[in-house]
């Protein structure tokens, strides 16, 4: 079995888990503390820390990996490479100073400036590429307390939504990054089978994640309106249409929209004189 390393704790270990199993591969765990489960005939989860999974794939622990793209970027191991962006998790790693602070982007940071911050290999390069030398003050969590506490002048530090920034009195001044979570593998174990596996692998999250973003409407419509229901449902490659045992009148419509389209979708083929939509969820979506 190729092993798949997936956050032991966490939102990211909750949307991985309910990922798999949308995909086929529903984590069998022998016990309720099992830091190992099956997940269909090829493929064994093993449940470590998110930070140390970019770590275990580029040492071969694994073969696979879940984890941040954020800790995937702190790690800069070579060994490792992105297969799939799955989207959730999303989160932003950013440069903060004090809000009394006159300074409105990094470059103006003064030379010698104190940054704390559990990220120092992107904080390094990222300040490197301004041509700015800083001195890294390394913290394991809490960065937003550091300039309150005089021993450090600005963070780097994830945010979402930037409350904790502003209950801190800190302000955001620049992005480093954005990250969300990926699936990630060792790029010297993709060979052969296992490439192949890696391959069937992204391609079964990949279509929960197209899925997700799209419904299936079905609708009956008259036929003589076919060129303009083609107008309003161009689906992936056009309608299904099918023929509908009423001597001809109505035929039924069938196709893929995008969720946030749906609404107004209906409205549209309403006024074409549709009836008996139907909408329903996909749980998976291959092109």
């Amino acid at each position: 079995m190729l092993r798949i390393a997936i956050p032991n704790k966490g939102r990211l270990s909750e949307a991985a888990l309910d990922l798999f199993e949308k995909a086929g591969l529903k984590a069998e765990f022998r016990a309720d503390r099992a830091l190992v489960a099956r997940l269909g005939d090829e493929f064994q989860a093993i449940f470590v820390r998110a930070q140390d999974i970019p770590e275990f794939v580029a040492d071969g622990a694994a073969e696979f990996g879940i984890t941040g793209g954020d800790l995937v970027a702190e790690s800069n191991r070579p060994e490792v490479t992105e297969l799939l962006d799955l989207g959730f998790g999303k989160c932003r790693l950013i440069v903060a100073d004090r809000e009394e602070s006159p300074v409105r982007s990094p470059a103006e940071l003064p030379e010698g400036t104190r940054v704390a911050t559990s990220f120092p290999q992107c904080t390094r390069r990222y300040f490197a590429e301004l041509g700015t030398e800083i001195r890294i003050v390394p913290v394991s969590g809490a960065a937003e307390i550091a300039p309150h506490l005089g021993v450090a002048d600005a963070i780097v530090d994830l945010t979402s939504t930037g409350s904790t920034l502003r209950v801190n009195g800190l302000k955001e001044i620049g992005t480093i990054l954005e990250s969300s979570a990926r699936l990630i593998a060792n790029a010297d174990a993709l060979e052969g089978d296992a490439e192949r596996r890696a391959t069937e692998l992204t391609s079964a999250l990949e279509s929960v994640l197209r899925a997700a973003r799209k419904r299936y409407l079905m609708t009956n419509v008259p036929r003589d309106r076919l060129d303009e229901v083609r107008e309003v449902l161009p689906g992936i490659s056009g309608p299904t249409i099918v023929d509908v045992l009423d001597q001809g009148k109505w035929v039924a419509a069938h196709a893929v929209v995008d969720e946030d389209q749906v609404y107004q979708t209906i409205a549209r083929l309403k006024a074409l004189g549709a009836e008996g939509i139907l909408v329903t969820r996909i749980e998976r979506l291959l092109p």
